[in-house]
């Protein structure tokens, strides 16, 4: 047999074999926002013609086109806006004090084994302690100024950073810490050159977690203890009577809390763009 037969024959052998069969097609898929827009429409769809057929009272669970009827007529209204406005600066404020102590607390605790076996105990029973538990306190101690509603916010967010943090810190590689200890590095430029990086995606998952958990707390505070917002409009609203804007203020905190998570998603991406994680790579 010659070369040129053999070599033939090989490579008959190698070539997969399709049986005569067409390639199939891969199988097209819409986009994600286009399947969540489709899920929203239908939701919108649902809640018109639940209370229209009777599946749920009327008078209590009115139709979409009543809700949004009644957001276009809260949009204007200044009492909306102001609201609006009081819920988000009691927000950004807490979460704002609550991320700076979780971040330097967590770094403090979490680099030291002393201070993070010496703090465990602490941690561990106030951690648990629901941020509704406190307002009977914080009415006691600041009445309805916004202190109290701060009070809340910056206690249920803190853990939410503290422990990310110190996971992160404790997720550093003792090998990256040997050596940076070898090359003279101090305190400082090892927290900055090798802790701050490995726990920077901690992070800011620990902000984003803390972003909508302050959010909560701020509408919690706002119709329980009467703090200027969103939340009192909604205890307003509901005291009134006034069903259809009810449900309109409700469907505004909803809208915010995705407008507060797409936000920190995309600062997420933005700080992490050299992270595998970010990038879809997978690290050996």
């Amino acid at each position: 047999m010659s070369s040129s037969t053999v070599g033939r024959t090989s490579a008959d052998a190698a070539a997969p074999s399709t049986g005569g069969a067409r390639p199939s097609r891969s199988r097209r898929v819409l986009p994600t926002w286009v399947l969540g827009l489709l899920g929203l429409i239908g939701l919108v769809v649902l809640v018109e013609v639940a209370p229209r057929i009777g599946l749920v009272p009327r008078r209590y669970f009115p139709p979409s086109s009543e809700i949004g009827s009644a957001l276009l007529e809260q949009l204007g209204r200044s009492e909306f806006w102001t609201a609006v406005l009081d819920t988000l600066q009691g927000w950004a404020l807490g979460l704002a004090i609550a991320s700076v102590a979780g971040v330097v607390l967590g770094i403090l605790i979490g680099t030291s084994r002393f201070t993070r076996e010496f703090t465990a105990s602490t941690i561990e029973f106030l951690r648990p302690i629901p941020s509704v538990a406190l307002i009977p306190i914080a009415v006691l101690l600041f009445g309805s100024d916004i202190e109290s509603k701060l009070m809340l916010v910056i206690y249920a967010s803190f853990w939410q950073v503290l422990i990310q943090v110190l996971y992160g810190v404790q997720d550093v590689d003792p090998v990256a810490q040997d050596t940076a200890r070898a090359y003279g590095l101090g305190s400082w430029a090892r927290i900055r050159h090798v802790t701050w990086p490995t726990a920077l995606p901690y992070v800011m998952t620990g902000l984003r977690l803390a972003a909508a958990v302050a959010l909560i707390l701020a509408v919690t505070s706002e119709l329980v203890i009467g703090n200027p917002g969103l939340g009192k409009l909604l205890n307003n609203a509901q005291s009134s009577g006034a069903v259809a804007a009810t449900y309109a203020i409700v469907v505004v905190t909803g809208i915010l809390g995705v407008i507060v998570n797409v936000v920190f998603r995309a600062v997420e991406r933005r700080s992490l763009s050299w992270h595998p994680s970010q990038r879809g790579e997978v690290p050996a």
